[in-house]
């Protein structure tokens, strides 16, 4: 969720997207008046310390937006009238002065024209209305001046780079025209031409550019305030309580408060506005390579030297560099990327909460740098430290039921630096992981055997789901591919597991090592992620400096050599999930063992059997305790056996992805051996779509439910069947067939969509009476079938093929149909056999039912 009060992310500016400085407007003559002139009299009907003509009420509405009078002039008075010596003055990028209820912000001459950002973070909320600490918008902002106004302009030129010829600068200044969010009345000089502007109602409302977005509220002036204020060298905050009146209409876009989009009633937050500048100097950027994940910003190059518009995409980091100092080989940072510790965190949570950040570490000397990140406590007795300062990087503890962590980062849009993370870590993400290490790798464990569990094992998991968000601040996307390229053995030896762990990389979702068998003898500790090789190499690739290269283009022949290291070490591969509809099955969140998913989901299943033996034992923890814990388990333990045979799911009609570049050998994509796919469908109706009686404990259900199995367990076969027969997938395999040279090459759809029906249908052969399970299950088959058969009149219309690169056109069903109906005849046929050999009559009934069915398929108009 999204929380800002600034509208400036109504503009839709987008961090990271760059933008490229094209122009500034020159800033107006110095005045001829004395900047600290002596208090005069105010104009006669304005008192003395109000703001100018054309300003609204109370200074703001005016003073920011121009009001009714704006074609007057604003007229500056003595600095000493504006401000009194009743302010209260704190000094940074420029100074900051509370004169009273007023807030001024004195924005020196030469930080005219210069990039800011501004990042709006909740800093209070109401309980569970909104979430402290979560940023909202992030948007860049010039200080522009023009005759006696400084306008607050959004800097985004459209992510423009353009050569020095004068009509392709033309061209993309006439695209780049921003808007132009707020206008502040000059309202003194101070020194150096200084210009003094009131800025309280940017940040207390009354302004439309400046009111909540995302839901239906307005911000009330009248009950907001300035609650503090700080200035440092790079940045100035502002904490304001906001109180927001519902309205009607359609919820707006971009940002949101700390209230859901559709809620409303009034409500009061506290937000803290950080405006920083950026650097001076701009790091050198890195391009961008597919090949390795970063997180990155992008630029459209505008010059033509390619006879296109072509996109440059510079990767995320943050700005490390070498000091001459030495420990070892290894170089000391000259500033190392530090985070520090929400104050709010629990003590006994601190020493895991730091180890997670300083798990890295071992991969910053892979990149040459010794302690080139590393945590520390939030100063004490510090009253202007602040963790919504835009400067300082922060892992936060937040109070919420909520079950997540993420890790949010700032970036410079014209290079890709990092120059602000925030972990958001939720006091209920000790839940998640506590279910996730029970039902994976519980029964391994005798610590996780009875709950709650000791603070040595909650620690320890809250330390790698830190690790893991800590690593998306430094620039990572999650990886899912890496993980399928260890071999389904290696990820059951202890020896291998020490030294690369089960999974190659802390950035995907391959949580805990749940094909580990209790013969394996794997440490506790290594059936937990921790940094892997391909954390240790793609630190080492976007972060090793390249000496002696001084443009980004004088890198590329080092990085590509780098990134080619993949062809020989195929755990260092990247890909994230739903790459071309998921055709990749090594391209699987929440996987272990993914390159043989019927092995690694054989040996699960296993683990899962020996976690439901243990689920009375493990939630009974206390007597007079309620059964919820033994139903969340249970839930999560069924959760976690769809979820793995999901995995296998994904073979079938699949395709390998290796990201490559022009140059190298080979192709990107290649397709899933036939036997493979068809052993993934046997092992689907064997283990899936064949009723799991083992899930089906009645000491169990009788404890925590009337009735609600059969939709549980039915809901899953659902879903797993939903995708095996999904359209991506039918039409995918379809489109295989034809361009293979051999069938050999391919699994056909006709024989894939035949051993499926055979095996959900398999007890009409013998006339075995059909349980409730296998009766949902068969109903969900059919009415999938109908679907795509008789499918809704938008879907059955032709549709223009194309699509970008790496996606695919949308999807007909008109080149599978005849098959799907050969196969309702085949399947009618069978039916009525079997129902002269059925003796149950509700199975008999289900069979007839299942008859009509496909007439109304087959002829949906009889």
């Amino acid at each position: 969720m999204r929380h800002a009060s600034l509208s400036i992310a109504a503009a839709g500016l987008v961090l990271g997207a760059c933008v490229q400085k094209i122009s500034t407007p020159a800033p107006a003559p110095t005045p001829t008046a004395a900047p600290t002139a002596a208090p005069t009299a105010a104009p006669a009907g304005r008192p003395a310390g109000a703001p100018n003509q054309g300003g609204g009420q109370g200074g703001g509405q005016g003073g920011a937006q121009g009001g009714a009078n704006a074609a007057q002039d604003p007229q500056p008075r003595p600095y000493g009238t504006v401000i009194t010596p009743r302010a209260i003055t704190k000094s940074g990028v420029f100074k900051v002065h509370s004169v009273g209820s007023r807030l001024y912000f004195e924005i020196p001459r030469a930080e005219l024209g210069k990039d800011y950002v501004i990042v709006t973070t909740l800093a209070g909320t109401p309980d569970e209305i909104g979430i402290r600490g979560t940023q909202g918008g992030n948007n860049l902002v010039r200080f522009e001046r023009r005759e006696n106004r400084i306008f607050v302009r959004l800097a985004d030129y459209g992510d423009i780079i353009a050569d020095s010829a004068a009509s392709q600068r033309m061209a993309a200044e006439l695209i780049g025209v921003t808007k132009i969010l707020a206008a502040l009345n000059i309202e003194a000089f101070g020194p150096d031409s200084s210009a003094v502007v009131e800025v309280t109602r940017m940040f207390t409302g009354g302004v439309a550019e400046y009111t909540a977005l995302g839901r239906r509220a307005t911000v009330d002036a009248a009950r907001s305030y300035i609650d503090r204020f700080a200035a440092y060298a790079r940045n100035v905050n502002v904490t304001a309580v906001q109180s927001f009146t519902p309205q009607g209409g359609a919820p707006g876009g971009g940002g949101g408060g700390g209230a859901a989009a559709a809620a409303t009633a009034p409500t009061t937050e506290k937000y803290t506005f950080s405006i920083a500048k950026l650097p001076d100097i701009p790091m050198q950027p890195r391009l961008l390579d597919e090949r390795v994940g970063y997180i990155g910003v992008s630029q459209r190059d505008f010059s033509g030297a390619t006879q296109r518009v072509e996109t440059k995409r510079y990767i995320s980091r943050w700005r490390l560099e070498c000091s001459d100092k030495k420990v070892g080989n290894l170089c000391v940072p000259k500033k190392p990327i530090t985070y520090y510790l929400d104050p709010a965190t629990p003590a006994w949570i601190k020493p895991w909460i730091k180890k997670g950040i300083e798990d890295w570490q071992v991969a910053f000397e892979a990149a040459g740098f010794y302690k080139g990140i590393i945590a520390a406590d939030a100063p004490a007795n510090d009253p202007d430290f602040s963790g919504e300062d835009a400067t300082v990087a922060m892992v936060r503890w937040l109070p919420s039921s909520t079950e997540n962590a993420v890790g949010p980062s700032l970036k410079d849009p014209r290079t890709g630096e990092i120059i602000d993370a925030d972990v958001q870590t939720y006091l209920n993400v000790m839940n998640l992981g506590r279910s996730w290490y029970f039902t994976q790798a519980g029964h391994l464990d005798k610590r996780a055997q009875k709950f709650p569990f000791p603070d040595t094992l909650a620690g320890r998991l809250l330390e790698y789901v830190t690790a893991h968000e800590v690593g998306h601040t430094l620039g990572f996307p999650h990886n899912f591919k890496a993980s399928s390229m260890y071999p389904v053995d290696s990820v059951r030896s202890k020896t291998w597991v020490a030294k690369n762990g089960h999974t190659p990389t802390l950035m995907d979702y391959s949580r805990f090592n749940y094909v580990a068998q209790p013969e394996d003898g794997i440490a506790l500790d290594d059936l937990i992620p921790k940094i892997g090789p391909y954390d240790k190499y793609a630190v080492m690739w976007g972060y090793s400096p390249i000496p002696n290269a001084k443009t980004p283009e004088a890198e590329k022949a080092t990085l590509d050599k780098w990134s080619k290291m993949q062809d020989t070490i195929p755990w260092y591969r990247f890909a994230s999930d739903g790459g071309a509809q998921g055709a990749d099955p090594g391209e699987q969140s929440e996987a272990v063992g993914d390159a043989d998913a019927v092995k690694a989901t054989t040996l699960g299943v296993k683990n899962l059997k020996r976690t439901m033996a243990m689920l009375e034992s493990a939630t009974a923890w206390k007597d007079g305790s309620t059964y919820d814990d033994l139903e969340e388990m249970y839930g999560r333990t069924v959760g976690q056996w769809a979820t793995e045979m999901g995995h296998v799911s994904r073979i079938i009609g699949g395709e390998y992805k290796q990201e490559k570049l022009v140059g190298q050998k080979g192709v990107v994509w290649q397709n899933v051996e036939p036997k493979r796919q068809k052993d993934a469908v046997q092992f689907l109706l064997d283990n899936a779509y064949t009723t799991p009686t083992w899930l089906l404990d009645e000491s169990i259900l009788r404890k925590i439910e009337s009735s609600g199995s059969l939709n549980r367990v039915g809901s899953a076969q659902a879903r797993s069947l939903a995708s095996v027969v999904s359209n991506d997938r039918l039409a995918r395999m379809v489109e295989l067939e034809a361009m293979a040279k051999s069938k050999s090459e391919v699994y056909p759809v006709a024989d894939m969509l035949t051993d499926l029906r055979r095996g959900l249908w398999k007890e009409i052969e013998t006339g075995a009476p059909i349980d409730a399970f296998r009766r949902r299950l068969q109903r969900v088959y059919l009415e999938a079938m109908a679907s795509k058969i008789n499918p809704p009149a938008a879907s059955a219309a032709p549709q223009a093929p194309g699509g970008a690169r790496g996606g695919a056109a949308p999807v007909s069903t008109a080149d599978f149909r005849p098959i799907l109906k050969s196969e309702m005849r085949a399947l009618d046929a069978d039916l009525v056999l079997a129902i002269a050999k059925t003796s149950d009559r509700m199975s008999k009934a289900h069979l007839e039912d299942a008859r009509d069915q496909i007439a109304n398929m087959l002829d949906p108009k009889r």
